[in-house]
């Protein structure tokens, strides 16, 4: 018996980094998977692979979380398919790019906002019905330390994941009283998104290591994904509205390391 025996699921941003590794952890766990991600090819050898392995239903959808006819499509496509959702997990992330403040566009933080922060925010929207019936649900938000610790060079993903994480507070007061748990991860691992960062700027990478108390940045499925197991899980009964630092220690005291930022 795996601990998500009979969950249904939805990941977003499954095909690689942190939703890859979370996916491949509620895999084991036996939830049944529907996997979202605008890399369509991608995230469908990710089911495939994942469904041979484990022996579970895991299918793919592609889907761009910054439309929300894609997002509502993606969770009605799952309640159709199952009659029910117990779990989402919105992990997808857009990029973006390091330039100071004041060089931010209109257009950059508006697609920022359109995929960190109202994407997921539809996909709750749409979800909520059928968890409230049920009497039980789990959302797994994925924020980001950069907005914590106001990382530099990155105003339009701070933002949004902040934003986010002010509306999964607000909901999970709200939605209390259904059974529907709403908790946030603010991970500290290496992904997909910032190694591309850290390619571009591999002074970056070293820095991060070094500040981290643990001298490493996590690694997805084996550090971030078994928390994301535990909020997703029946254990997870009590808990809501929280932010969940998997990160090594680095929130605690902050990022000593910056980027250097033409003017």
């Amino acid at each position: 018996m795996g601990r998500l025996d009979g969950r249904i699921a939805i990941i977003t941003g499954a095909a690689d980094g942190i939703g890859f590794g979370i996916a491949s952890r509620f895999a084991a766990e036996g939830a049944t998977l529907l996997l979202a991600d605008i890399q369509g090819e991608a995230v469908q050898a990710v089911a495939t692979r994942l469904g041979d392995e484990h022996g579970i239903d895991a299918r793919a959808r592609t889907v761009d979380v910054g439309v929300k006819g894609d997002v509502v499509a993606m969770v009605g496509g799952a309640l159709a398919e199952w009659g029910r959702l117990d779990i989402l997990v919105n992990n997808a992330w857009g990029g973006g790019s390091l330039s100071r403040f004041e060089h931010k566009t209109d257009e950059g933080l508006d697609a920022a906002f359109r995929v960190g922060y109202y994407g997921p925010v539809w996909a709750m929207q749409t979800a909520l019905p059928a968890m409230r019936a049920a009497g039980y649900g789990r959302v797994i938000n994925l924020c980001s330390l950069n907005g914590v610790n106001a990382h530099m060079g990155t105003t339009e993903y701070n933002s949004a994941k902040e934003a986010l994480r002010a509306a999964s507070r607000t909901a999970a007061r709200e939605w209390a009283g259904y059974g529907i748990c709403v908790n946030v991860i603010c991970p500290g691992a290496k992904t997909a998104a910032s190694r591309r960062v850290f390619a571009e700027n591999p002074e970056l990478e070293a820095a991060a290591d070094a500040s981290n108390p643990m001298g490493r940045l996590g690694d997805p499925e084996q550090d971030i994904a078994p928390v994301a197991v535990f909020l997703a899980s029946d254990d997870c009964r009590y808990l809501t509205g929280n932010t969940l630092f998997v990160d090594g220690g680095s929130h605690i005291n902050g990022a000593p390391w910056a980027p250097v930022l033409p003017e």
